[in-house]
């Protein structure tokens, strides 16, 4: 299965606290951390909520 990575490039500051929860459930605490997953639909799902928050990276 494809792998994805996934960066945190804004900061938590003045996020809802669903949003908070859900950058704890991919392990994104600080700015410019990545992370690798798989690419499920679960996880993409997450990403299109957070899509201000976090960016993929190649």
């Amino acid at each position: 299965m494809a792998e994805i990575k996934v960066q945190l490039v804004r900061s938590r500051i003045h996020t809802t606290p669903i949003q908070r929860r859900l950058l704890d459930s991919l392990g994104l605490k600080r700015r410019e951390r990545v992370k690798v997953f798989k690419d499920t639909p679960a996880i993409r799902g997450i990403i299109a909520k957070l899509s201000h928050l976090v960016a993929i990276v190649d």
